[in-house]
C-alpha cells in the first residue's frame, strides 16, 4: 500500500525564529514576541530548558557578581515563578565559592515554567523539530528547512537566532566560526550530569568539618543552606590509583537540589571528542554512561552519605560546554573578562570565572574575576559579516575559547538571549537588518524588560 506523504508548500511567515530552546532561546523567544513580533520557536526536544533540563547541568552560577545581581530581567523572572511553585530555593550562597551565588532547580518544573512563560507570550512552540536546511537569497537567510513527525517544511522570517548551542545554523549558512582551544582545536570535555538520591547530607556536612583540607571551601561555609562539594581528594585520587575509578577526575563535585537528600553529580568527563560529530557525539553518549555507572560504585562504596544513595537519572543527553563559535564582530577575550571590560554597546554582563576543564586531562583551570567586578558583553559578539539577518546567542557567540568558559554558563547565556530577541524583535518590526538597528534602543527595550546592563540592582543571595 502506498501512503502519500503530506507536505507543506507554502513556508509559514514569522517576524522572527529561534532555533533553539535552551536557556539562551527560550530568553529570546520570550522577549521577541513581548516585544510585539511573531516569534516561533523551534526545540529538537520534546520540552524547552537545553542544557539544564536535558542535560541536567546544574546549579545554574552565577546570576551575582560578588557586589549585585548582573541577570535580571526575564531570567529573574524565570526564578520566581520556580520558587512559588516549590522548583527552587531562589538564589543561595556557594559553599564552595566557585560564583557569587548558585541557583539549584527541579528541571521538571523548570520544563513546565518555561513552557506557560512562552504560551503566555504567545511564542508559537514547535518541538520534536529539528532544523536540517537553510535557504539563503544574497547574503541573506530567506527560509530554515525543519523535520519532525510530520515530515518537512519550512519556515521564513525577518530576523533569525541561532540559540541551538552547536551553532547548526550559522553553519548551514555558511558563517566562519571557530572551535575549541586555538593550539589543537580540542573543545573542553563533555560530561554526563546525573542525579542520586538517599544521601545522608548530614553525614557529608559532618566529614567535611572534620576535613576541611580535602574540600574547596569559602569562609562561613557552615552556615550556608544548601551543600556543595568540590573535593574528597584523597579518596578520589586512592580510588585512581588502585584502578577503582577509571575517570580523568580529580574531586567529587556535587550540589544539593531543592528536594530533600537528591543531589546533582559533575562527575564524568569524556575527553577528545568533538560534539559537531555525529559519531564521536554518539560514542560520547556511551562511554559517558559507562564512566555513570563506574562513578555510582564509587561513591556507594568510598563517600561518606553515599553508603544508601541511589541513582534516579543521567541526562537526557551528554552535557556540553563547548562546540562551534561564530566569528562575530567582536571577539571577547580572557583579557576583556578578567580585567571587567565595559563596552558601549553592552547588552548583557557576566562575572562567572574562566572555568576551563581540560580537553586533554582530568584537570580542571580556573582563572577567578577580581572580587566584585563584572565584565560586558557587546552586541557585536551576536553579528557576523556574512549573513545580515542573523544573530547568534548563548554559547555559540563569538568568544575565545577562553572567554566562552565564563560566558557559557545558563545565567549569562539567558541575558544574552533576552538581548539577542529584543534585538530581533526592533529589527524585524522596523524592516532593517539586526546590525542596523540603533543599540541605544536594544539596551532601552532590555531595560524596560528588567535587565540590567550597569544600574545597580538589589542583590538577592539568601544566605
Amino acid at each position: 500500500m502506498t501512503v502519500e506523504r503530506k507536505s507543506e508548500t507554502t513556508p509559514k511567515q514569522y517576524d522572527v525564529i529561534v532555533a533553539g530552546g535552551g536557556p539562551s532561546g527560550t530568553m529570546a523567544a520570550i522577549a521577541s514576541s513581548r516585544s510585539g513580533a511573531k516569534t516561533l520557536l523551534i526545540e529538537r526536544y520534546g520540552f524547552l530548558g537545553g542544557m539544564i533540563t536535558n542535560a541536567l547541568v546544574g546549579p545554574m552560577q552565577s546570576f551575582h557578581s560578588r557586589e549585585e545581581q548582573l541577570v535580571t530581567g526575564i531570567a529573574q523572572e524565570v526564578i520566581d515563578r520556580l520558587v512559588a511553585v516549590g522548583g527552587s530555593p531562589g538564589h543561595v550562597k556557594d559553599m564552595v565559592g566557585f560564583a557569587a551565588s548558585i541557583t539549584p532547580v527541579d528541571v521538571e518544573k523548570l520544563k513546565y515554567v518555561l513552557q506557560e512563560m512562552c504560551i503566555e507570550s504567545s511564542v508559537h512552540v514547535q518541538l520534536h523539530t529539528v532544523v536540517t536546511g537553510v535557504r539563503m537569497d544574497a547574503g541573506s537567510i530567506r527560509s530554515l528547512e525543519m523535520f519532525n513527525k510530520s515530515g518537512a517544511s519550512e519556515a521564513e522570517a525577518s530576523v533569525y537566532i541561532d540559540c541551538t548551542g552547536d551553532g547548526d545554523v550559522m553553519w548551514l549558512a555558511g558563517v566562519p566560526f571557530e572551535k575549541g582551544r586555538k593550539k589543537d582545536g580540542l573543545a573542553q570535555p563533555m560530561t554526563m550530569m546525573f542525579r542520586m538520591g538517599g544521601v545522608d547530607l548530614t553525614e557529608v556536612r559532618a566529614f567535611m568539618k572534620s576535613h576541611p583540607h580535602e574540600f574547596v571551601l569559602v569562609d562561613g561555609w557552615e552556615s550556608c543552606s544548601h551543600v556543595g562539594v568540590s573535593g574528597f581528594f584523597s579518596l578520589v585520587r586512592s580510588a585512581r590509583l588502585s584502578g577503582e575509578l577509571s575517570v580523568e577526575r580529580d574531586r567529587v563535585l556535587f550540589f544539593e537540589l531543592p528536594v530533600k537528600g537528591e543531589v546533582s553529580v559533575n562527575m564524568t568527563r569524556v575527553i577528545r571528542y568533538d560534539a559537531t560529530d555525529g559519531a564521536a557525539l554518539s560514542a560520547a553518549e556511551i562511554l559517558s554512561r559507562q564512566q555513570v555507572m563506574e562513578v555510582v560504585r564509587f561513591l556507594n562504596r568510598r563517600i561518606p552519605g553515599f553508603g544508601a544513595a541511589y541513582l534516579i537519572n543521567c541526562g537526557t543527553q551528554i552535557g556540553v560546554r563547548e562546540s562551534r563559535r561564530i566569528q562575530g564582530k567582536y571577539t571577547l577575550t580572557a583579557d576583556d573578562v578578567l580585567s571587567g571590560r565595559t563596552f558601549d554597546d553592552v547588552i548583557a554582563r557576566g562575572s562567572y570565572p574562566i572555568d576551563i576543564h581540560s580537553p586533554d586531562s582530568g584537570e580542571l583551570d580556573a582563572t577567578e574575576l577580581n572580587r566584585g567586578s563584572a565584565y560586558d558583553i557587546p552586541y557585536r559578539c551576536l553579528l557576523n559579516d556574512h549573513v545580515h539577518n542573523l544573530l547568534v546567542a548563548g554559547r555559540c557567540i563569538s568568544a575565545t575559547h577562553e572567554a566562552i568558559a565564563s560566558a557559557r554558563v545558563s545565567p549569562t547565556a539567558m541575558a544574552i538571549g533576552h538581548a539577542a530577541g529584543a534585538a530581533a524583535a526592533l529589527a524585524a518590526t522596523s524592516g532593517a537588518a539586526p546590525g542596523d538597528v540603533d543599540v541605544r534602543c536594544i539596551q532601552r527595550l532590555i531595560a524596560q524588560q528588567g535587565g540590567n546592563l550597569g544600574i545597580g540592582h538589589e542583590t538577592r543571595i539568601e544566605e
